[in-house]
């Protein structure tokens, strides 16, 4: 049997992201997916025009499904909207720290539509992020997760994710795309502080769905048995390779 990965997040209609783009990486990884729809959004590459979050009770039923249907390698959460989303996907997972969790914080969508609510933002501090294996936001996620402004420069950087680590998870990977620089460098913080370096030449383009991509990447990797740090730079390099394929 193939590993299986369990996607919880929302559809895109555009394709650009959410789910279906989940869907697309992790096939490319040989991987099989199990879902659970937090929420269904009607957006283009500029806007969002609608957002409808299903209710606590449904994503609650379709994750004790995807358990009770195979062994799940890996989950990787992505948009959940509201403060009941979060309980709600915090009630139904797994106990323990048998089955990894890279928790991808979408707050906002690339178009500016607001993704996660203020509440949702204090629950999943408060609840998710101690039981992720890894938490994956870019510079601005960051920011808004610590109620601050975007970090510049790497010592600044690295501040940030100490404080998000020091907030549960056992990993957090604060990815450098919005930064500047010839380099786009990701920072990786685990256990007792440990910092680790992904570097790739910044690739000049504009794709939707990155950090998606990112985190569900590194979940097929996870998935694999493949070891965090590996699985990190494996989904560095696939989504280099993807920007640079990009239209």
């Amino acid at each position: 049997m193939r590993p299986a990965v369990l996607v919880i997040a929302g559809i895109d209609s555009s394709g650009g992201a959410g789910l279906t783009r989940d869907v697309q990486v992790l096939t490319d990884f040989d991987i099989d997916v199990l879902c659970a729809i937090t929420a269904v959004t009607a957006q283009s590459n500029s806007r969002v025009t609608a957002v409808h979050h299903v209710p606590p009770e449904v994503i609650r039923a379709q994750i004790i499904a995807a358990f009770e249907t195979r062994p799940v390698g890996a989950i990787k959460i992505g948009m959940l909207g509201t403060r009941m989303t979060v309980e709600a996907v915090v009630e139904s997972l797994p106990s323990g720290t048998a089955v990894p969790i890279v928790l991808d914080p979408v707050l906002v969508a690339s178009s500016g539509g607001v993704l996660l609510d203020a509440k949702g933002h204090a629950a999943m501090r408060e609840r998710l992020f101690p039981r992720a294996t890894i938490v994956t936001p870019n510079i601005p996620e960051a920011a808004m997760l610590l109620g601050e402004d975007p970090a510049i420069g790497e010592r600044a950087l690295i501040s940030q994710a100490q404080r998000l680590l020091a907030l549960g998870p056992r990993a957090v990977l604060l990815k450098g795309g919005h930064a500047d620089g010839e380099e786009a460098v990701d920072l990786l913080i685990s256990g007792n502080n440990v910092l680790q370096r992904i570097v790739s030449p910044r690739v000049r383009a504009i794709r939707r769905g990155t950090g998606c991509s990112m985190a569900s990447a590194i979940a097929a990797g996870l998935a694999s048995g493949t070891p965090l740090v590996d699985a990190c730079q494996q989904a560095k390099r696939y989504v280099v390779d993807m920007l640079g394929h990009a239209d």
